[in-house]
């Protein structure tokens, strides 16, 4: 039995308009579907087929929590997920993703396997940007972080009084140094004229 043999559907041989199942990831999904953008969650997922005249309408209905690593110190924190998301599904000679919700399947075959769909579902739930609350980082990396901040030139070893981490940080230099001497000139053209 492979890993994810209990996400097969089998449409050919549905017997009903309408089924339900239900799944539940786990760290063991997470680390068998091995992508990295989740390597650990528990999320349940509800996934209703329902066969119309000419395809299969796939919902899925996703809630739960994973963890994913903070992008300002690396630490894993946790990120709730609620989606909804429909698939819709048709038989034809080969395998084939149309647009952005139709699959076609060899109709020989008659399933679909929908472990990395959920997966998939489940990422776009997560926010491009994911950082602890303010206050909530890995003390000991905001640290390193600091020493490394330097916000001007009179800065000698970061001082961690002035890092916000939730601010953006802006290093300027005089700007009067960054001027090459030619556009000066190029900029005296232009007032004469």
């Amino acid at each position: 039995m492979g890993k994810f043999d209990k996400y097969k559907i089998d449409l050919k041989g549905m017997q009903a308009d309408s089924v339900t199942y239900e799944f539940v990831l786990d760290n063991l999904y997470f680390s068998h579907i091995d992508a990295p953008e989740i390597q650990k969650g528990k999320v349940n997922v509800v996934l209703t087929v329902k066969r119309t005249s000419r395809a299969f309408e796939l919902n899925f209905q996703t809630d739960g929590v994973v963890w994913v690593p903070c992008d300002r110190c690396l630490d894993e924190m946790e990120l709730s997920v609620s989606s909804t998301d429909k698939l819709m599904v048709k038989f034809g000679q080969t395998y084939a993703e149309e647009g952005d919700n139709l699959i076609i399947i060899p109709e020989e075959e008659g399933e679909i396997n929908v472990a990395w769909f959920i997966y998939e579902f489940v990422v776009l739930t997560i926010p491009m940007k994911h950082v602890h609350a303010p206050g909530k980082c890995n003390k000991a990396m905001t640290s390193k972080l600091n020493k490394h901040l330097r916000t001007n030139s009179n800065d000698e070893d970061g001082d961690e009084s002035t890092y916000e981490p939730e601010a953006d940080v802006v290093v300027e230099e005089d700007a009067e140094e960054q001027i090459d001497p030619r556009w000066n000139e190029l900029k005296k053209i232009l007032d004469n004229n």
